[in-house]
């Protein structure tokens, strides 16, 4: 596992949606790195994630955490992702780690009323569109990281 671990996240180092792709601590089981999104309103920052694996990986699915606050429907106030893609009933062992990032960027670049965590926030974002984006704008200014510059 941990070999087929250390490719994944070279891979994963490979694509371009995250930077600074790392084990914690010298863990393989546990991964760091910064997400950078593509779209508004978070896409004026960056954000911090881990990436946590099962001793049974690969089969059993990873847990993803936003470590930096997001003003997201999807993402609860602890990091929490709604991540159907790493639940128990639809993860397949054949998933790579570079497909949950890229599913984790693809929830922060469109919102999707299906993937809730924050009933308030999907509230808000449906019948107050303009607070909404106002909000999530200001939200990535006051706790996202700043990009990093391109390699």
């Amino acid at each position: 596992m941990a070999g087929r671990l250390a490719k994944e996240l070279e891979e994963a180092r490979r694509w371009g949606g995250a930077r600074e792709l790392r084990p914690l601590d010298g863990n393989v089981l546990r991964w760091a790195g910064l997400l950078l999104p593509n779209n508004p309103p978070y896409n004026a920052g960056a954000f911090r994630f881990e990436l946590s694996f099962s001793p049974h990986h690969p089969l059993a699915p990873p847990c993803t955490t936003l470590r930096t606050s997001i003003y997201h429907p999807g993402v609860d106030l602890e990091g929490r992702v709604c991540q159907p893609l790493t639940s128990a009933q639809h993860w397949a062992p054949t998933t790579r780690a570079v497909h949950v990032l890229q599913d984790l960027l693809l929830l922060l670049d469109s919102l999707d009323p299906q993937r809730v965590l924050r009933q308030d926030l999907a509230r808000e974002l449906r019948e107050q569109p303009e607070v909404f984006w106002r909000r999530a704008e200001e939200h990535t200014r006051c706790y996202a990281e700043r990009r990093p510059s391109d390699p």
